[in-house]
This record gives structure tokens, sequence and C-alpha cells, in this order.
């Protein structure tokens, strides 16, 4: 009897570990990339160093945009049964005054009508999802199992392997630990194609970057319980009397706090009481009033725990049997929740690039290399908007200069004036064009230097505030400068190059 080819490649994947794809790394994107080439009729070997589930701070919010693309990989029910919160947009707060920013309304053909100026106030509106990154990616994982393309693998990857006569890489070596004798022994896996998506700490990522990630922060990260958030379904950005800070629900009961803590800052040092004196003294009492008891609860709990907020902008690669991406190549701020977003768009393309039809053979070096140029370049048209405007908000949210407390003040009126379906479009990962980032960016500009030349103009003595007209213009000029040297750096790196 002839063995079904489904069943032959399983065999060839748990004998002989050879397949179509290796993929190091079952966390977000490891395990949207293997699902989808699976999905495609791809032999996959997915290798994960810990299977249990894990417990991070981080890659808690999905965006419309990403949950839009989870949806295209066939995998949208994993946000289900596992108590996810409907996210409905954001509640900025800035030095106590809030303004609501919902995801914006679409039209029948997915476009956002008002992505130049205003808001909609009828139509259908796409909603983000929030919950517990651990239960999340168990959900990814048990898809992966269940799919009669992939095996699933627990054992630490330690190194690529290459050919004798070439820089080829045919695979990987792994240790794998015996789970009765905890002995750790040798093993192989061989594929066309090895996928490194080994997470913000990668240790493959120095095989095709001498590019290092750039941490000027810290999320430090409570877990409230039962807090009373003042717009309960909305993420809540709260700027403006100490740096940012992040509230947003993760289970029926569970609320995420996120308090940026810059590196070096006094508040913060050692000798004047560490972390928890800036937590206890300085962010806590810029939280809503309701929140504040929650938050020193879940402080005096003892669970405090932190994670790097790193920059990394994305490198060419030339992929000769390897190609490192997720977390592992690209980072931004978390400060806009994009990561999730960015990773399942990533997988989207790379099967659209990948597919069968496009590159039957994974071991034909020039047509993978040909798809990972143009996978470089399409991103972008996402991954421009989202990473951009992560660095940049950060930059204006956690503003200690004049010229960017001016930008900061010009973004919240920007908002309060209800301009908010573009912004809040390209924050959910909806909108892909990167000339509407430029066009709010600088109308957020020229409203922040408006409101402090008026400011400046009518701070008197009296009448008389009008001579301050010219400093007034050459502190317009000042703040401009400053805009342009905050985004179009981000935007060529991010964009152009």
């Amino acid at each position: 009897m002839a063995t079904d080819p489904v069943e032959a490649r399983r065999l060839q994947r748990e004998t002989y570990h050879e397949a179509d794809v290796v993929v190091v790394g079952a966390g977000i994107f490891g395990c949207a990339a293997a699902y989808a080439l699976a999905e495609q009729g791809r032999s996959v070997l997915l290798l994960e160093r810990w299977m249990h589930e894990p417990d991070r701070i981080v890659g808690e919010l999905l965006q419309p945009g990403g949950i839009q693309a989870l949806k295209k990989l066939g995998l949208g029910h994993c946000v289900d049964n596992i108590d996810s919160i409907t996210c409905r947009g954001y509640n900025v707060i800035y030095q106590g005054t809030e303004v609501l920013i919902p995801y914006p309304t679409m039209d029948d053909d997915g476009g956002v009508p008002y992505q130049w100026s205003g808001s909609g106030k009828e139509g259908k509106r796409e909603i983000g999802k929030g919950f517990h990154h651990g239960r999340f990616v168990m959900q990814l994982r048990r898809a992966c199992l269940a799919h009669g393309n992939i095996t699933v693998r627990e054992t630490e990857v330690v190194k690529t392997v290459r050919g004798e006569h070439s820089d080829h890489i045919l695979g990987v070596e792994t240790r794998t630990t015996d789970p009765d004798t905890r002995e750790k022994t040798s093993d192989y896996f061989f594929g066309q194609l090895t996928i490194i998506a080994d997470g913000y700490d990668s240790k493959f990522r120095k095989e095709v970057t001498s590019t290092k990630p750039v941490a000027r922060s810290k999320f430090y990260a409570l877990e409230l319980k039962d807090a009373a958030l003042p717009a309960p379904g909305f993420g809540h950005v709260i700027i403006g009397n100490s740096f940012p800070i992040l509230l947003y629900q993760i289970g029926t009961h569970e609320t995420r706090a996120l308090f940026d803590v810059p590196h070096g800052i006094p508040e913060a040092a050692p000798a004047a009481g560490g972390v928890k004196n800036y937590l206890v003294n300085h962010a806590i009492p810029a939280l809503p009033e309701a929140v504040r008891p929650t938050a020193l609860a879940a402080l005096e709990s003892g669970k405090l725990r932190s994670m790097p907020n790193s920059w990394l902008p994305p490198t060419h690669q030339v992929p000769r049997g390897m190609v490192v991406l997720g977390d592992a190549i690209n980072m931004r701020h978390p400060l806009t929740g994009a990561g999730m977003t960015v990773a399942f768009n990533d997988a989207v393309l790379l099967a659209e690039l990948l597919h069968p039809d496009r590159v039957p053979s994974l071991g034909d070096d020039a047509a993978v290399q040909a798809a990972m140029h143009a996978l470089y370049w399409r991103r972008k048209n996402y991954t421009s908007i989202l990473n951009v405007l992560a660095q940049a908000l950060y930059a204006l949210f956690a503003a200690n200069d004049p010229q960017l407390h001016a930008l900061r003040m010009g973004c919240f009126e920007y908002f309060r004036r209800g301009i908010t379906d573009g912004p809040c479009g390209m924050l959910g990962g909806i909108i892909h064009r990167p000339i509407v980032l430029a066009y709010h960016f600088f109308s957020v500009a020229f409203v922040g230097i408006w409101m402090h030349f008026m400011e400046t103009i009518t701070s008197g003595p009296g009448p008389l505030g009008i001579l301050k007209a010219p400093l007034a213009m050459i502190d317009a000029v000042l703040i401009l400068a400053k805009a342009c040297v905050v985004f179009l750096p981000l935007i060529w790196r991010e964009g152009f190059r």
C-alpha cells in the first residue's frame, strides 16, 4: 500500500529530522510562520527550548491590524477561550485631562474614510484584544501541534550547521534534555530553509547583522487586580506628570500597568530609593485616582518585573539557507503595542512571497533571496509607520526639553480637536500608507507651534505680550527643527534604507 504523502513527510521529520523548513522558536512569529508555511503544504520542523507556558510582561495587546493578519493566517481562533479582553482604542490622559481615541470607522472596502482628518461617527470599527501573553502563545502552539505538516520538538538550538564546502546553512544542532535523566544529548535538524525566530535576546542575530538593539529605558510591570479604569475597553496612555505609563486589561480581573523608567534618572537612582521610589513618589501619583490603590497594592506584593524597551531597525539579508526574522531582527519601543501586529503581518507576507507557486523549492537560494529582498521592502508599508510611531511618540511623550514639550502639547490638542481616525488607524496597524504618517506628524508639529506662539504672545503683561512675537517666531523655528530631528532620521532609516 502506498504511503500517504503527509504521513511520509511526518515520518521523514520524526525519523530523520528533515523537512522543507526548520523554524527556531515557537513564540509569536515562529508559530505564525510555521503554521502559514505548513498551510501551503510545506513540511515544517518547529523547535522550541521551553514548551511550558511563558510568563512575560509584553506581547499582551494585539492591535486590530494584528487581528486581521491573524485571521488571514487561519489562527483567528487563538484569541478565543483565554479570557481575552476587547480593546476599542486608547484613552490618552495628559496632566489629568482625558481624550478618547477610538479605532477608526471603516468603509465596505476596509479603508479608513477619515484617515486624513476628523473621525467617523458611524460605521464598523475594528477591535484589538488584550490577554495574558502565555495563554495566547500556548494557543498558537496548540494550533501548530495539531497541524499535520508540523512536527514540534522541545530542544535547545545551540548553533547552525553549515555545508562542508560552503557557507550554506543546512540546519541546526541542538541539545535535547531527557525528561527522566535530565541529561542533554546532541541532535540535528535539517531543512532547505532555516528560519530563526528566537526573540529579542537572539543568539543568532550576529550571524546576519552587527547592529545591536538600543535600549534607553525599561518598562517596569505590575499586574493590578480589579482596577477601576476610567474608560473600560480602552488602553490608557498617561503622560505629562511622569514618564509614559500604559494601562490595559489582560483578563476579566487583571490589568497590566507598565511604567517607563529611563536609564539613569535621579529619581530611580539607588541613593534615592531605586525604582520603587520613582514608582511610589512620581509614577503612581500620576495614575487616575481610582487606580492608585490597586497599583500600590500590587507594588507591595513584591512582584515587580522589567523588560528593556529596545529599538532595532531591520537589516537587509541575503540568505543562504537561513533567515532571521521577528524580534530577533526588528524591534520598536513597546509604547504603541505594535510588536505582534508587525509579526503577524510579516508572517502573512512571508507566506505569500514563499508560496510554492512562486518558490517551488526552498533550496533555490536565488528564489529565496529574491523573496527576502521583496519582504524587506514591501513590509515597510506597515513597519515604517508602526516603528516610526513607536519611537517618535516615545520621544514626544517622554519629552524633557521645551521643543518636545510643545510638540507633546500639540499632539494632545490634535486628539482633543477630534482628529483621531488617521492617527489611531496607524497605531492600530490598519493604515499602511507612510505618507499619512508624515502628514499627521507635521500637522501635529504646526498645531504645537501655533499653541506655543499664542501662549507666548498672550502671556502679558497686558497688550505688551505682542512684543514677544519675534521670540515666539524663533521658538517656532526651533520646534519645527526639533520635529524634523525626531521624524526625518527615523523615517529615513525605517522607510528608505
